[in-house]
């Protein structure tokens, strides 16, 4: 009798605790495969966490992040995570607008029947929007990778500027005139042109640690993780077009010849660690305020704005927040004259009539996203590399879909099919 040959467990190493990292290890542990998940930050989550803030003297989210119904990646990491039941929303795919400066109001309510009963009826329209305007809806699904927002959209009718060109700015990141139409058009395929309940817009009930974060960590350790926090990856050594050895400055970690490796970081870390891999190298801004108001309003409720300096109100119990996408020249500016003009708009949103500024706090991330321009997506690269065992993940990467949650958790998801495949041929 010959004698038994020991195999050695393989297991993958995770660079990033992001939403990308936090996805690729629960889809990777739930097979049965080693995890160890590395991140830089004393926390996971990356964007996408909630925080105890002092001088608010309450716990907010980093910044605002809305899901809709159609986010199925997001719900199935939601579920593998058993917090498929924390987010909540409105009934109906209702989106409410308010115009900063006529008081005018109204709401669009998305479901299968939004561009026909628009076209044809008056009362179902955007106020000063036409029939015509709804047509260009369609220019999306023809819109080629060199075409912008505002050329299929817009930018000389009402409803491009009452509606679309908030929905895409907040969507993309990325000012209408130069975002990438073919990445609202997919946007759209999963969401508006798959009815109402794909349009469902909703947020977590508690924070979005409480959603995403807290509950992926209690699974990965359950489930035997190894999750290092403040370890953070300084190079990559490689040997024979593999990772052989990770570079954490003040110790290193030898890879076994089976060991894969995801690097789910920011693009510009990536490309320092990567020899030759091409990323998206322009960026754009994210300002959020968060304001205390003096009394809880039930529920969760979210408004549309026009002719204000935020495009999207927030209110959350006792938390008024306020998104300023695509806002690269505002974050230059000091906390305190941001906080007095937005607080301006959260007034007339909510009807408070002249109040003070509350307790408040100002976030401003000023890489929050790659520039999702046609020129910056076509230097989106695959999960793959010229490694054989080094995979990539992050909303950078070329999911087809914007920067945003569910395309996180997708990339995610895509380099952990990967690393199965990898494993099993």
């Amino acid at each position: 009798m010959g004698a038994i040959k020991m195999i050695k467990a393989t297991k993958t190493h995770i660079i990033g605790a992001g939403m990308s990292g936090l996805s690729a290890a629960v889809s990777l542990i739930k097979t049965g495969h080693g995890v160890v998940l590395h991140e830089s930050a004393g926390h996971a989550g990356g964007r996408c966490r909630s925080f105890q803030d002092d001088a608010m003297g309450c716990r907010i989210d980093n910044g605002n992040h809305l899901l809709l119904g159609g986010n199925r990646a997001a719900y199935a990491y939601l579920k593998d995570i058993g917090a498929e039941d924390s987010l909540t929303g409105p009934e109906r795919a209702e989106f409410h607008f308010l115009d900063l400066k006529t008081a005018e109001r109204w709401t669009v309510t998305l479901n299968a029947g939004f561009l026909p009963k628009a076209i044809f009826s008056k009362a179902g329209r955007v106020p000063g929007s036409r029939p015509i305007d709804y047509l260009r809806a369609f220019r999306l699904a023809w819109a080629g990778g060199e075409a912008t927002v505002a050329q299929c959209l817009g930018p000389d009718n009402a409803l491009f500027r009452r509606f679309w060109e908030p929905i895409a700015v907040a969507v993309l990141n990325t000012a209408a005139e130069e975002g990438a139409a073919s990445l609202l058009s997919t946007v759209m395929r999963e969401t508006l042109f798959r009815g109402e309940a794909a349009c469902r817009p909703l947020i977590a009930k508690q924070g979005l640690s409480e959603s995403f974060v807290d509950p992926a960590i209690r699974f990965l350790e359950g489930r035997g993780a190894d999750i290092g926090l403040n370890n953070r990856l300084r190079g990559l050594n490689i040997e024979d077009g593999r990772v052989a050895e990770l570079d954490f400055g003040d110790g290193s970690v030898a890879l076994d010849d089976g060991d894969t490796v995801v690097l789910a970081v920011p693009p510009p870390v990536a490309a320092g660690l990567v020899p030759g891999l091409r990323t998206p190298g322009e960026f754009r801004a994210i300002v959020n305020g968060h304001f205390r108001l003096e009394r809880k309003i039930e529920g969760f409720s979210f408004l549309g704005l026009n002719g204000g300096l935020g495009q999207w109100l927030f209110v959350r119990g006792d938390v008024a927040s306020v998104t300023v996408s695509a806002a690269d020249d505002l974050a230059e500016k000091d906390n305190a004259s941001i906080a007095g003009r937005l607080w301006a708009d959260v007034a007339l949103g909510l009807g408070l009539g002249d109040v003070p500024l509350p307790p408040h706090r100002i976030v401003k991330e000023k890489r929050a996203t790659f520039a999702q321009t046609p020129e910056q997506e076509k230097r989106r690269p695959g999960a793959r590399t010229g490694l054989k065992n080094l995979f990539l993940a992050g909303d950078w990467i070329a999911t087809g879909l914007p920067a945003t949650i569910e395309g996180s958790i997708r990339s995610g998801r895509t380099a952990a099919d990967m690393i199965l495949s990898f494993m099993s041929s």
